[in-house]
């Protein structure tokens, strides 16, 4: 029979696709495929959901924390969902998925700031977010920074792109795709115009999307 998600105790969800998430981000957590990444890799663990986050990859302090946006751009993002969408961050992390392009920190650069991901890196990571999509189907998928919107779409400057519903596909699976800046206190984009209306913009996308409105009927603004 099917089971009732826990989290939403509204969703059915049939027995096996819990065993295959969970077995998915069991062997996930056990990935050691990049040699010039920094293990342990981080996850937001098994939540069926219909909505997917995409961040690009952790920083130095998640690793040690056990969760994806763990720190400072972390608080900044769960804020944005906090005033835009109406759910608090122990909700978010409950229900929606959370993936990555990498899922490993990886490392400084020399001058400092953290390394950016060889295409080789996020080629062998990339498969962990393809099985992600086939396993979930969901029918949202919000990628965050310019690293997890190049994923899905040409690389376009940031004010072509947010603010924007889009389509997109990966393992067979068609999605809506509303792409956000990354939260990061080292970007000014998303804290000046025209960034800060086009956030906005995509935060009400978000919200008024069906499969957010029906996965979080009843529950927002807690």
């Amino acid at each position: 029979m099917p089971q009732t998600d826990p989290s939403t105790d509204r969703i059915e969800i049939p027995p096996q696709l819990w065993f295959h998430l969970n077995n998915h981000v069991d062997r996930l957590l056990q990935c050691r495929r990049c040699p010039s990444m920094q293990p342990i890799p981080v996850s937001g663990g098994p939540v069926v959901s219909p909505i997917m986050l995409v961040g690009q990859a952790p920083g130095d302090k998640e690793p040690l924390l056990g969760r994806p946006f763990a720190w400072t751009a972390g608080k900044t993002l769960f804020r944005w969902f906090q005033e835009g969408c109406g759910i608090s961050e122990a909700q978010f992390r409950s229900m929606i998925y959370m993936a990555a392009v990498c899922r490993c920190f990886p490392g400084k650069k020399a001058t400092g700031g953290d390394r950016v991901p060889s295409p080789e890196e996020i080629t062998q990571c990339g498969s962990w977010l393809a099985a992600e999509i086939a396993l979930l189907k969901p029918a949202l998928v919000i990628p965050v920074g310019k690293l997890a919107i190049q994923q899905f779409l040409a690389t376009a400057p940031l004010d072509q792109v947010i603010g924007r519903e889009w389509q997109g596909s990966r393992a067979g699976v068609s999605f809506t795709l509303i792409p956000l800046p990354h939260p990061s206190g080292a970007s000014p984009w998303h804290r000046m115009e025209p960034g800060k209306t086009l956030l906005q913009a995509a935060l009400k996308q978000i919200r008024n999307h069906p499969a957010f409105a029906q996965h979080f009927s009843g529950v927002r603004a807690c």
